[in-house]
């Protein structure tokens, strides 16, 4: 039985790679995020596929899917839901906002003011709302899909270190190859594609707690710890991985690994998870955001820090 939860992985992957092509890695770390129980950012340029990926991963695991389109004027409370006066019953009731879903897609979620950012914490790190003294719990299974423009578009807030640490991966789909676009151009007028369910929540409650159960040798930990500490003492960053990220980075690997159809992770799952999971949370000196060189600094860290010699399986 656990072996078959744990195919329908890839056969998941599968269904949602039926609209985005060429693009399997991206969607396996997003699956992984998932199931690690974390959130995705998406820093990437408009019209890649996006949000039809975000849709079809929500048909595939039977979740209800909301879209949110934030702009300067988007106030918390059209995120969150409000409280309103029913002159009928004499009462207040409480009308829920988009964020009460399975998977919400916050779009250009750096377009909106510090304040209605803020109101995504909580949901994020503890899944619920809290609105007017009443606490209001969401989806187990909640997630949170955000893209962002590119920092040096005009026009945006950057998020705060707060809010980018509660993002497990900082993830980018990009362009498609030539063959892959090609393929999409001549697709166009196809049909509509028809997503199947491939896990239910059930599954996915299970699949969560089997990545809990991915066992993590003491030297691939002290491996990821030593990776960490390397971002706190590089002489070009300035903010270097938090205790949070350090345990998110873990995490991370285990649900990776559990895609990858393995028990247990290895060094090579730590080394190909980081960007994703270092890229949002290191922060230049100079206090200024540079794609290359955070891409170079990244490199250096998994240059510098020896691998282990060997990794024992439990």
């Amino acid at each position: 039985m656990r072996k078959e939860k744990i195919e329908k992985i890839p056969q998941l992957i599968d269904e949602v790679e039926k609209v985005i092509f060429g693009k399997r890695k991206t969607i396996q770390l997003t699956i992984a995020a998932l199931l690690a129980g974390g959130h995705v950012l998406f820093e990437d340029v408009p019209g890649v596929g996006k949000t039809m990926m975000i849709k079809t991963l929500a048909e595939a695991i039977k979740g209800t899917f909301t879209r949110v389109q934030f702009t300067p004027d988007l106030l918390p409370s059209d995120i969150t839901g409000v409280t309103i006066f029913n002159s009928q019953t004499n009462q207040f009731e409480f009308r829920q906002g988009p964020i009460f879903t399975t998977v919400m897609l916050a779009d250009e979620i750096n377009r909106t003011t510090p304040r209605t950012q803020a109101a995504l914490l909580e949901a994020m790190s503890e899944r619920s709302v809290t609105i007017d003294n009443h606490t209001y719990f969401l989806s187990s299974h909640f997630f949170v899909l955000a893209t962002q423009n590119p920092t040096e578009y005009e026009g945006t807030y950057p998020l705060p270190e707060a809010q980018l640490d509660r993002f497990l991966f900082r993830l980018s789909i990009g362009y498609p190859s030539f063959d892959d676009e090609l393929k999409l151009m001549l697709n166009n007028q196809q049909e509509k594609i028809e997503i199947k369910q491939i896990i239910s929540a059930e599954e996915v409650e299970e699949l969560k707690a089997l990545v809990t159960e991915v066992y993590v040798d003491k030297q691939v930990a002290k491996y990821a710890l030593e990776l960490v500490t390397a971002s706190r003492n590089h002489p070009a960053i300035d903010l270097g991985i938090s205790p949070r990220g350090s345990a998110a980075f873990v995490q991370g690997a285990r649900a990776y690994a559990l895609t990858q159809g393995r028990d247990y992770i290895t060094p090579e799952d730590l080394q190909t998870i980081l960007p994703a999971t270092f890229g949002h949370r290191l922060q230049l000196k100079g206090g200024y955001h540079n794609t290359k060189q955070l891409q170079t600094v990244m490199e250096q860290l998994i240059e510098d820090v020896a691998i282990p010699v060997r990794q024992v399986k439990k």
